[in-house]
């Protein structure tokens, strides 16, 4: 299993008392497969991103990372392992103005230290497989807002993570291409064996998940299988 949360509570300070935010929560994601967290917002949705990103420390319970319990770990050794481990879609693409869509990936490698021609050559490969490589020379002004996304997916995919962390990808896309980009998001799953959980509010486009899960007030349901889970 390549990401697993188990038994994880989380709180935050509020006024004299304290409010949970994940109430014993426990999830794996095999690698190779998708898993779909719905719920409402506030609902805790945001919080479980967190802490499976090792960005915030949960108050008791474990998270394991493609075998790795990141319990004890120090800061630059989180780093560390979100950097080689770990690919994170945020919501909105963020992607630099004065870079191209291949430098936008090129320099998370070489901040992994690889060389330019690695880095361009795992760049272009990755662009072509979100149906890019044509643009790999423009700017995000003159990209449309679904093709900015899928730099920024394909951006989460550069270090070759074990784990791709996906927070509401089309809360800012039509209906269609909403559609187009979770697609996209299932297939690379598979191509690159990620074990990936997709946070969101919209159930539209979810038939293809291999597990769903619904999280209310810091608590998750059992996973239900969808009809497209494999065996």
């Amino acid at each position: 299993m390549s990401l697993h949360l188990h038994d994880v509570t989380l709180t935050y300070p509020d006024g004299d008392t304290r409010l949970t935010a994940l109430d014993q929560v426990t999830l794996t994601v095999p690698k190779g497969s998708l898993t779909a967290v719905v719920g409402p917002s506030g609902s805790g949705k945001s919080s479980l991103l967190a802490v499976a990103a090792t960005l915030i420390t949960p108050d008791s319970g474990t998270v394991t990372i493609d075998g790795t319990t990141t319990g004890g770990m120090t800061r630059g050794e989180l780093t560390t392992l979100r950097r080689n481990k770990i690919g994170i879609v945020f919501q909105q693409p963020n992607l630099l103005p004065s870079l191209t869509a291949a430098e936008q990936l090129q320099v998370m490698a070489q901040i992994d230290g690889r060389s330019p021609a690695k880095a361009r050559g795992r760049a272009m490969q990755l662009l072509d497989s979100v149906g890019l490589a044509a643009q790999a020379v423009r700017r995000p002004h003159q990209l449309s807002g679904g093709q900015r996304q899928r730099i920024n997916i394909a951006r989460a995919l550069m270090n070759d993570p074990t784990v791709l962390l996906v927070d509401e990808p089309t809360s800012a896309l039509d209906h269609d291409r909403g559609a187009t980009i979770i697609d996209l998001i299932t297939r690379l799953t598979h191509q690159q064996a990620t074990a990936t959980v997709l946070v969101t509010h919209d159930r539209t486009h979810l038939t293809a998940a291999d597990q769903i899960t619904e999280v209310h007030d810091g608590r998750l349901t059992m996973p239900a299988l969808t009809q497209g889970a494999r065996a």
